[in-house]
């Protein structure tokens, strides 16, 4: 494998599962950074602000700094306020979404809004989903941070937002612009602030249907790892296959380090 100057790592399923850290993750990117490679870590996670989810990467030894933490949420704030500029948004989220909305300066209120921003919100209940519903229904705007139907915790696998976001898509019938992975507007944002070109970036991940379609539709080189959401025997089925397989992340740490 060459090396890459742009390293981009999904988080749940690659780096850790809920609260256990994946094998050899740590190693792997100490390696990358011992020859020069701070990597990028990019979640479809809206839930976490970028300190907690710089917070939770220290806890399992990987040492990194906000800039290079993207989320689903910073991106759907960025998107939101150039698509939307001065308009009213009604949002369901965790600290994560109302964090980025807040930071870049968009105006949320309860009722009575022009755009329904939707995160995963581990809140959610009955009486939110039917506001959204309403909300959804005035201007039929809904902007989704991503649309993972399932996520990998220490216990098993955990509904996603995507999963969540069909009641609203259902009850109004509208479909939602998503902005996470399999989409790669996280990924464009990266090279754009940045200044990378295609050929040097490469998307590591363990979910085909978000990580590896993410790159392969963005034109980069991708990476599937065997310990999260998508098996190796079920994603070398797939008509479009990621550039390289690898059952965990020891497996390029041994070539870095030769």
């Amino acid at each position: 494998m060459k090396m890459y100057p742009c390293v981009c790592l999904d988080l749940d399923g690659t780096m850790y599962r809920g609260t256990d850290v994946v094998p050899f993750a740590a190693e792997f990117v100490r390696s990358l950074q011992s020859q020069g490679i701070q990597p990028f870590f990019i979640t479809n996670n809206a839930s976490k602000t970028p300190t907690q989810l710089v917070e939770k990467l220290h806890s399992f030894g990987i040492k990194t700094d906000e800039e290079h933490v993207v989320s689903s949420a910073l991106a759907t704030a960025y998107y939101v306020k150039t698509r939307y500029p001065n308009q009213q948004v009604f949002a369901i989220g965790g600290e994560g979404v109302q964090h980025a909305l807040q930071a870049a300066h968009v105006s949320i209120v309860k009722e009575n809004s022009d755009v329904v921003v939707m995160g995963l919100d581990r809140e959610l209940n009955y009486d939110k989903l039917a506001q959204g519903c309403l909300e959804v229904a005035r201007h039929r705007e809904f902007v989704v941070t991503n649309g993972d139907k399932k996520f990998p915790t220490e216990v098993g696998m955990y509904p996603g937002n995507g999963a969540l976001a069909k009641v609203i898509e259902h009850a109004t019938g509208v479909e939602p612009t998503i902005i996470g992975k399999p989409f790669g507007y996280m990924l464009e944002m990266i090279q754009a602030m940045h200044d990378f070109a295609k050929e040097d970036m490469v998307i590591v991940g363990d979910n085909y249907d978000t990580d590896i379609l993410a790159g392969i539709h963005f034109g980069i080189d991708t990476v599937h790892v065997n310990t999260g959401v998508s098996s190796t025997v079920e994603v070398q089925e797939k008509d479009l296959k990621p550039t390289y397989l690898l059952e965990n992340l020891r497996e390029w740490t041994l070539e870095l380090s030769h």
